[in-house]
């Protein structure tokens, strides 16, 4: 897949998927894998605020993704539904009226995980979460969110690391996400021998590059990039 001067994908690993219809391919299987693994733990999230203990949600999530990675699991995805998001949500609950989580172990067999989900860290995970009265259907999509912008956080860091630009990225990262302070760029530039205009310009250029590597990430999610926007103003208001 080629990438834009933006940061965003022509070709979207959720548009591979559902192009896939009743005739998957390697791509379209490796593209719904690539989805699979970044956003396992919304889901495992969603059935545990369900009423599913650890070890029947880290089931349930895997029987889900073996289900979908399976040769004909494909032809499940229906091109009506735009956003992973809303198919993998519509799978888990129709999974969970379907199956108990015994039914899910004894029918998964042989023990072979399509993901390394370790239960124990999902857990200590979800054990995080603050307490809320959302609807586990609104903290799912919180906590999408929260995995999508973690996911372009990731990859804005790799990106300052191939730069060699690790160690003022460490530094510079909190101002992503909030405003600075009066002397917070003086005490930095003093830190790091640069000017605090420099600073602030080097900051303003991460906070436009890490917009641009949400938008994809969300694209990653979606079929078309106006459906990213809305997918964005969605989950971020």
């Amino acid at each position: 897949m080629s990438e834009n001067t933006t940061g965003v994908f022509a070709t979207t690993h959720w548009s591979v998927v559902l192009a896939a219809g009743d005739s998957p391919s390697p791509a379209s299987q490796t593209a719904l894998d690539r989805l699979c693994r970044g956003y396992w733990f919304p889901l495992y999230a969603h059935f545990r605020r369900r009423g599913r203990k650890a070890d029947e949600a880290a089931e349930l999530t895997q029987e889900l993704f073996a289900n979908l990675l399976r040769r004909d699991g494909l032809r499940r995805v229906a091109p009506e539904k735009g956003r992973f998001r809303t198919f993998l949500l519509t799978t888990a609950d129709r999974l969970m009226f379907d199956q108990h989580a015994a039914e899910t172990a004894r029918k998964r067999g042989g023990g072979q995980s399509p993901l390394a989900l370790d239960a124990l860290s999902a857990e200590e995970r979800f054990a995080l979460e603050p307490l809320t009265l959302e609807t586990p259907d609104r903290a799912f999509d919180r906590q999408w969110a929260l995995v999508l912008l973690d996911q372009a956080m990731r990859k804005l860091a790799e990106e300052q690391a191939a730069r060699d630009d690790a160690d003022a990225f460490a530094h510079l990262k909190p101002f992503l996400a909030a405003e600075a302070e009066a002397g917070d760029y003086g005490r930095l530039a003093t830190e790091l021998g640069l000017a605090p205009n420099t600073i602030a310009k080097r900051v303003e250029r991460l906070r436009e590059r890490f917009r641009e590597l949400v938008l994809a990430e969300a694209l990653q999610t979606v079929g078309t990039p106006a459906e990213a926007e809305a997918e964005l103003r969605s989950l971020f208001g």
